[in-house]
């Protein structure tokens, strides 16, 4: 800025710093060291907004040189991450990977010597034949519906979270909330509503024996006309406008004001047009009320919601004609305005309390409306006040006052600002959300730290988190409580202490937000970050999630992986919640799925050891694997939250999706499913009063049949019932293993069935699918079964329900931290992919 060519100008940042009060600019230069944007009061930044004033200035940098330059630059600096859930995917999907081409080469080399068979006549034809064999291993081990079912669990998860205001613009940052350590949250409009409003209004009451002060409370905490004012002693004034000083403060709130307060049908919400102080005014007179209607708060009830927004307002404007106007100058922190009522010429005066009280000679009484001297004690009395509102309660004070003029003047001069009358200061602030409290204190309980992060000066944030009442751990701030530039002067061992225990990071630009976000991720955490503005879009894109507003710039959202429709803070909570029950009911359907997958390659496994025929055709483990396998995976996808998931500590990132306890269960239970259905396969040749009944030995010896003389035709060898009863068993177990996956320690006398009733109806699904195939002709031939028999299956029943019974028992160690003792006892290394050493 090179000239001033109004009283003053002020300048709205928010764009860059995210704070909603504008910033008054000068023509003097800035002394401050390691100034941010918001001391910079000699620079006009591109893209914000003058609120007041007119001004000239030179043009000193373009394109990347501006501050939203340096905000797109760092941007493209910041690459994607990949989330926790995908990178351990990715490991998982590795090693199954190596596990299965292991075995499938094991299975192939250990029949090196049966290539040469007579019943495959010749060596390349045995090859090939074992080769059949490996691929149908693979195709049981590999789990096929995997991606489609995961990919559907978090889509499930998104749409959950949609209702709870959360929308998610990538899918896998829905798991990513489960596991975050660390929540940067923007002060402004997340933890408060960023709507100023006035909380305190303090009058003299009476001086009759001695200065008495008056102070009274004020409720509501938005823009919206509704809220009630209260006394000391928290009782309600039905009448404010009957108290002569809150009459005379609506009055000058409503007519010493530039600002607009208007209701939005579209948004329904209502939004100001001006400074943020002003509007606060505004509101303050349309609570006080009119004078002279008893039934005045009801009345007011009674207008549709574009009228009340500023009745009351109207009203008085109304009643008096605005004649001059005194602006608001840096020097005198004060604006008048001189209006005309009936014969009476009044000017109302508004300011900074120092400036307004200076200026005052006598003070109005609330008791009686009389107007005395004001003494030096009255005066010490207000100045006392003041510092206490200003200084504890760090509210923005503003006084109010009066004077009556000479009839039938037209003009005010600076020499009419003198010998005032005191009507009142009311004291207004920012307020914190009123569910705010709640939310942090579950963050606290689920183990994840809350970091307050504003551009806003250290003292006002601090009070802010103190009125928020979730910092009461905190006997004080220090060492929790930094500025960005206090932070960059530490050195690089103090920085990491101060990281693990700041509360409170104040005086940030978007480069201080990226670094902060660094810092944290490069101690192992996981970090989310909200942000409304362009400026915080580089540390919603460096973020493991970035949390942008509803009411946000575009900027932002485009950066951010989700974005709160409501702006709340306690939204945020509530989609951690949702994460981390996506997560458990991920990790369970992946239980499900590779037990069964097991299952099928111990049954491909142990028929190719015993040496019988193949027990399952490929078509049908594809069948198992992507329909009757998939539906139920996908409904586990809607179990319950269980009700301590907001009590236990996010999971370590490098936690690995299976754990070597967890290993093991998979082991038993695919090991059972695996022998139940090569038993169903044997029973029919074996046992079935429908099969053949051969000997034993006439089973592992199938293949030289049609080289020797026996009882029975080899055709016998090509019947489709006893694949068609080991399909059905497996179908059968992997239906009951799919109730065991109600919950990972929970016994289903706890968790029942029909408490996930998705669950239940896939089951049914499924097997309705299952006997379609059995029972409908042409699809029986494509999948090579045939329909069964009431005594197969009941011995399908016989044989599929052990399963729950065996499961229930591992469940019952894994509570009884059996499961645990047998972790530290297993060398999981010997097991699963290694993942990353995490020292917290």
């Amino acid at each position: 800025m090179v000239e001033m060519l109004s009283d003053q100008l002020r300048v709205d940042q928010a764009i860059l710093t995210g704070e909603s009060c504008s910033v008054e600019k000068e023509l003097v230069c800035t002394v401050t060291t390691n100034a941010v944007y918001q001391d910079k009061t000699n620079i006009l930044f591109s893209g914000t907004v003058v609120v007041s004033g007119r001004a000239r200035a030179v043009v000193v940098g373009v394109g990347a040189n501006t501050a939203m330059g340096s905000i797109r630059d760092s941007m493209l600096q910041t690459g994607d991450e990949a989330t926790p859930l995908k990178k351990k995917l990715d490991e998982f999907g590795t090693f199954l990977a190596k596990v299965i081409a292991g075995i499938c080469v094991l299975v192939w080399v250990v029949n090196i010597g049966h290539f040469r068979d007579p019943a495959h006549g010749g060596f390349l034809q045995g090859a090939i034949h074992y080769f059949k064999i490996a691929v149908a291993l693979a195709v049981a081990a590999i789990p096929e519906g995997l991606p489609a079912v995961v990919t559907t669990c978090l889509a499930l998860g998104t749409k959950r979270m949609a209702r709870l205001n959360a929308i998610v613009r990538t899918l896998p940052s829905v798991e990513t909330l489960g596991c975050t350590t660390v929540i940067c949250s923007d002060k402004t409009g997340t933890l408060t509503t960023n709507m100023m409003s006035v909380s305190k209004i303090c009058v003299v009451h009476s001086v009759h024996h001695g200065a008495t002060l008056a102070e009274y409370s004020v409720s509501g905490t938005t823009y919206a006309p509704e809220g009630f004012i209260f006394d000391k002693s928290g009782m309600k004034l039905e009448f404010p406008a009957q108290h002569p000083c809150l009459l005379q403060i609506a009055m000058c709130s409503a007519l010493c004001n530039e600002s607009v307060l208007q209701y939005n049908p579209d948004k329904g919400d209502y939004e100001k047009i001006g400074e943020s102080t002003e509007v606060a005014l505004r509101v303050l007179a349309e609570k006080v009320g009119l004078p002279g209607f008893d039934s005045m708060p009801s009345a007011l009830n009674v207008l549709s919601k574009h009228e009340r927004a500023s009745y009351c307002n109207h009203y008085w404007e109304n009643q008096f004609k605005k004649v001059s106007v005194l602006e608001f100058s840096r020097d005198r922190k004060m604006m008048s305005v001189l209006y005309s009522r009936k014969n009476m010429e009044v000017m109302f005066s508004k300011g900074a309390p120092e400036s307004i009280i200076s200026r005052c000679t006598s003070i109005l009484c609330n008791d009686d409306g009389s107007t005395v001297p004001l003494t030096t004690d009255i005066q010490a009395e207000l100045e006392a006040r003041l510092h206490s509102f200003a200084g504890k309660e760090t509210l923005r004070c503003l006084a109010l006052a009066l004077k009556r003029m000479p009839l039938g003047q037209q003009t005010i001069s600076l020499d009419d600002e003198k010998d005032l009358t005191f009507i009142g200061m009311v004291g207004m602030l920012d307020p914190p959300r009123e569910e705010v409290k709640n939310a942090m204190l579950s963050c606290m309980s689920a183990g994840i730290r809350v970091i307050v992060v504003t551009g806003d000066n250290k003292s006002t944030a601090e009070s802010l988190c103190r009125k928020i009442g979730a910092f009461d751990h905190l006997v004080d701030f220090a060492g929790h409580s930094y500025t960005a530039s206090e932070f960059e002067e530490l050195s690089p061992l103090q920085q990491t202490i101060a990281l693990q225990r700041m509360a409170l990071f104040t005086r940030v630009e978007p480069s201080h937000k990226r670094m902060l976000v660094e810092a944290l991720q490069h101690q192992n955490e996981v970090v989310a970050m909200t942000g409304d503005g362009v400026n915080d879009a580089p540390a919603l894109k460096k973020a493991d999630i970035g949390i942008a507003m509803g009411s946000g710039t575009a900027v932002a959202k485009s950066a951010s992986d989700m974005v709160l429709a409501d702006d709340n803070f306690a939204s945020i909570v509530a989609a951690v919640a949702e994460g981390r029950a996506i997560y458990n009911n991920t990790k369970q359907f992946i239980r499900y799925m590779i037990s069964s997958n097991i299952g099928e390659v111990v049954c491909i496994f142990v028929a190719a050891v015993l040496g019988i025929p193949d027990t399952l055709a490929p078509v049908q483990l594809l069948w198992v694997n992507l329909v009757t396998d998939g539906l139920p995976a996908t409904a586990i996808g809607f179990n319950k939250q269980d009700s301590d998931v907001m009590r236990a500590k996010p999971r370590k990132v490098g936690e690995a999706v299976v754990t070597g306890w967890l290993f093991f269960r998979y082991l038993v239970i695919g090991a059972y499913v695996g022998l139940a259905t090569v038993a169903g396969f044997i029973w029919w040749f074996v046992y079935a009063d429908s099969g053949p009944k051969l000997p034993y030995s006439e089973l592992m010896n199938f293949d030289t049949c049609s080289k020797r003389e026996t009882m029975y035709p080899c055709s016998v060898f090509d019947d489709r019932h006893p694949s068609t009863v080991s399909m059905t068993v497996l179908v059968v177990v992997e239906m009951f293993n799919a109730l065991n996956n109600l919950s990972e320690n929970q016994s289903l006398l706890i968790i029942p069935p029909w408490s996930n009733l998705w669950l239940v109806a896939s089951i049914i699904l499924t097997m309705l699918l299952h006997i379609l195939i059995l029972y409908v002709h042409p699809l029986s031939v494509l999948f090579s079964v045939t329909p069964l028999s009431w005594a197969e299956w009941t011995v399908v029943l016989y044989l599929s329900f052990p399963v729950i019974i065996i499961d229930e028992v591992l469940k019952f160690f894994s509570r009884n931290s059996c499961g645990m003792r047998f972790k530290l006892r297993l060398r999981r290394a010997e097991l699963l992919p290694k993942r990353e050493i995490r020292d917290k």
